[in-house]
């Protein structure tokens, strides 16, 4: 059989994911103030001390422009740690994948357990961040209850591109690559700081094709209390970019534990 052939899914992928929240919920606390910290330092650091210096960005005070682009970038964040050294601990050096693939799980059971802890991971992440910048007053309309599931969305996206690079990984520094050639320029070059036209013509081009522009494309709009456009092009990016990087990472994750 290929390692790229259709995934066998089950209901099963269920108790992946629930093991790995309740050995998460032991250290739920300290695990939701480490997401929150570093978002909120480039909230707070550039919204109110560079935004001071700024005029209004499409209308709005600058640190409730990046508030939503900070939301999504979190959501990116969380997923792809989850995705990347999370799941690499678990399948290379503390060998639990090994031993759930011993119980009636297969190894698309166990990899899509994982690909939807990682986004559910990221959800959480992303909805302490929604509460905190509406207790600012930086959310304006129910509207913004639309951001969870484009959240989730987002997560399942984010960490089935990290399952990608986990598969390939030989060890925990080859994911500095991923982060520094991949992670970082999307966070610059899709409108979580700054609006996309602001930059150069080619540049742009390459902006519209990257899934976090896509997502907060979507989320930026909902925060402010405004109905997005093109939604369907967006959740289709989404979607399609979560589905196929998933298809893709089960496919070289069987190649390297099934040969």
């Amino acid at each position: 059989m290929s390692h790229f052939a259709i995934p066998s899914l089950s209901l099963r992928a269920i108790a992946v994911w629930r093991r790995n929240f309740l050995v998460w919920r032991k250290l739920a606390i300290p695990s939701m103030l480490g997401n929150l910290a570093d978002p909120m330092i480039y909230m707070f650091g550039l919204g109110y001390g560079l935004g001071g210096m700024l005029p209004a960005v499409n209308g709005l005070p600058y640190i409730a422009f990046l508030a939503a682009g900070t939301l999504c970038a979190s959501t990116m964040n969380a997923a792809t740690f989850e995705a990347l050294y999370s799941a690499f601990s678990r399948m290379h050096v503390q060998k639990t994948w090994e031993a759930l693939l011993n119980a009636p799980l297969s190894l698309d059971d166990v990899v899509a357990g994982e690909w939807l802890w990682a986004a559910s991971k990221s959800m959480l992440s992303g909805t302490a961040i929604l509460v905190v910048i509406t207790a600012l007053g930086f959310v304006h309309s129910p509207l913004a209850l639309w951001v969870l599931p484009i959240v989730f969305l987002t997560g399942l996206a984010f960490a089935a591109m990290g399952l990608i690079v986990n598969a390939l990984a030989p060890s925990y520094d080859f994911f500095m690559y991923y982060f520094t050639l991949v992670i970082t320029p999307m966070m610059l070059l899709s409108g979580v700081f700054f609006p996309l036209d602001q930059l150069p013509a080619a540049v742009r081009g390459l902006a519209h094709i990257l899934p976090l522009s896509h997502a907060v494309a979507l989320v930026r709009p909902l925060v402010n209390g405004e109905a997005p456009a093109n939604v369907l092009l967006h959740l289709g990016v989404l979607a399609g970019v979560a589905v196929g990087a998933f298809w893709i990472a089960l496919g070289l994750t069987r190649r390297r534990l099934l040969r």
